[in-house]
């Protein structure tokens, strides 16, 4: 009779499988990985893999779940480092401008999932809606230390930000959006013509 797994062999188990999920649901899609596939990259047999997780579902919710964490945890070490607040702000679009750079960027997580299954799951629905509330409540705070009610122009500024270096492969987009969010805080006075 083979031992009995431990809480700490868990534990790791399902680190690896959600870092195999991720990393193949991030790159080539939710629907086009399946879960031999996941299995592979894993190194866990099908049976462990569905009695840490009964379905996909559950696993592509709990990768989105910590993924989450972990975006927001990194944006928020990253924008609290900064003292003033308006340079806060701007520096939200400077890590996204990070993010947008790096190798094998491929848009918002949240989004891709939605596009595959946000009309057909509900959990997932649930877990995209919660990480862009959340995302929006991060940056109400850091936008309402400025004294500027500007929490939605800022937060749809970021989001078409990141949807449009998604498409466009160009990190781009965060330093244009900047360039507006700046002039909404009143770093520069409008021309004329503005």
């Amino acid at each position: 009779m083979p031992a009995p797994i431990t809480e700490e062999q868990t534990r790791l188990d399902r680190e690896a499988l959600l870092d195999a999920a991720e990393g193949l649901f991030y790159a080539h899609g939710i629907q086009a990985v399946g879960m031999d596939r996941v299995r592979e990259s894993s190194g866990l047999p099908l049976k462990r893999i569905y009695r840490l997780f009964a379905t996909k579902e559950e696993l592509v919710v709990a990768v989105l779940r910590r993924r989450d964490r972990r975006w927001r945890a990194s944006l928020a070490a990253h924008v609290e480092s900064v003292q003033d607040p308006r340079g806060r702000v701007l520096a939200v679009f400077d890590w996204l401008a990070g993010w947008f750079a790096e190798p094998g960027f491929r848009g918002c997580a949240w989004i891709n999932a939605h596009g595959e299954l946000g009309s057909a799951s509900e959990p997932v629905l649930a877990e995209v809606r919660a990480h862009k509330q959340a995302f929006r409540d991060q940056l109400a705070a850091w936008v309402h230390a400025t004294g500027a009610p500007l929490t939605e122009p800022v937060f749809l500024l970021a989001e078409g930000a990141v949807v449009t270096a998604g498409i466009t492969g160009d990190p781009a987009p965060a330093r244009h959006a900047r360039a507006a969010v700046e002039r909404l805080l009143g770093g520069q006075g409008l021309g004329a013509g503005d």
